[in-house]
């Protein structure tokens, strides 16, 4: 086996500590790698539950890595991103210097460092507006967004990257639900939890007829282990839906399920104009070929259940629904408005 099939021991997670990387780190762990994170700590206030695991961090802008940070890994998971389209919306520089820009060079360090394998993780809202009836990842690509065109610069960007010595693989997610020590409640299961939990009622603002495909946090932790452990010639240079067919739902159903859950729970269709009417059926067909052992574990019935005990047992209230710390835009402006960061989302203390 050449050194570039061997399985990487040595991992860097970027963005270790946010939403995903909160769970995927102490994952990786777990599982007998060597993990170190590498994150600006920009949302490290916005913990709901406690950590399950310590992984040491180095503390530092992704915009700023030199090659001399990387040495030594044998490969890079790089989840760190401005990551959803309000935040897009907001600065559309933030994410293209974050997210576009910042992959990149992050990439080229990596190359130079003589890093093997990097691990991207992307979006299935690449696809858009889709037309087709499943978007597989030949599917014509549509972004309508900031977030989802830096997603699909990036993507070409990186495949420039590929060589023998450099092997880029994209992952693109679906929409991300599920308990994190970094909780979200700006992803649509755990924003309609969250909602259903604390105030006894879920609203839905659009007709419901949206479709998303759903995958749960932790079966996103298993699945990138699942493609660090492949063999290169499965994965190099390759983009995979990372979820399963049956984990496309529409909203409503997802709302159904939220009120199926909670006791008491109240659904409300309220359809208003401007609401987001993004929809997109991913298919994942090439994953379960190329990884016909892997199973998602997790539907959004045994999230919701997961999500209703562990906010029942904190006592979640209105109050911490609603708290900035957990809705993405919300925290940034806080940052920026106490002036902890400047107008580049740089640490003001570093900045200065």
């Amino acid at each position: 086996m050449t050194q570039v099939d061997s399985k990487p021991e040595r991992i860097l997670i970027t963005g270790n500590n946010g939403y995903i990387g909160s769970v995927m780190g102490p994952w990786f762990k777990r599982a007998g790698f060597d993990v170190v994170g590498l994150d600006s700590n920009l949302f490290q206030q916005c913990s709901l539950v406690p950590d399950k695991d310590n992984i040491p961090t180095i503390e530092k802008d992704l915009r700023e890595v030199t090659p001399r940070d990387l040495d030594g890994f044998d490969a890079i998971v790089h989840l760190a991103a401005l990551s959803n389209d309000p935040i897009g919306n907001l600065r559309e520089d933030w994410t293209r210097d974050i997210n576009h820009t910042g992959s990149v060079r992050l990439a080229r360090c990596a190359k130079q460092a003589g890093v093997k394998r990097f691990v991207f993780s992307s979006s299935c809202i690449m696809y858009g507006m889709s037309e087709v009836a499943e978007a597989n990842e030949d599917a014509p690509l549509a972004p309508q967004t900031e977030y989802a065109r830096s997603k699909v610069t990036a993507e070409a960007a990186l495949s420039e990257l590929a060589d023998d010595s450099f092997s880029p693989v994209f992952c693109r997610n679906g929409t991300v639900y599920g308990l994190s020590p970094r909780m979200r409640f700006d992803t649509v299961l755990n924003n309609l939890m969250g909602m259903a939990v604390s105030a006894g009622r879920v609203q839905v603002f659009s007709d419901g007829t949206p479709w998303r495909p759903v995958v749960h946090v932790q079966d996103v932790a298993r699945s990138f282990q699942t493609i660090l452990e492949a063999p290169r010639a499965d994965i190099h240079d390759q983009a995979f839906n990372m979820g399963a067919d049956h984990l496309n739902h529409q909203i409503a159903d997802l709302a159904r399920i939220v009120t199926e859950t909670v006791p008491g729970c109240t659904l409300e269709m309220v359809p208003q104009p401007g609401a987001d009417q993004r929809t997109y059926k991913a298919g994942f067909g090439k994953f379960k070929r190329t990884f016909p052992a892997f199973q998602f574990l997790w539907t959004p019935r045994d999230g919701a259940r997961e999500l209703y005990e562990a906010f029942t047992r904190i006592g979640l209230t209105a109050a911490d629904f609603k708290d900035k710390r957990f809705t993405r835009l919300h925290w940034l402006r806080h940052l920026i408005d106490s002036g902890q960061v400047d107008g580049q989302l740089r640490w003001a203390a570093m900045a200065a």
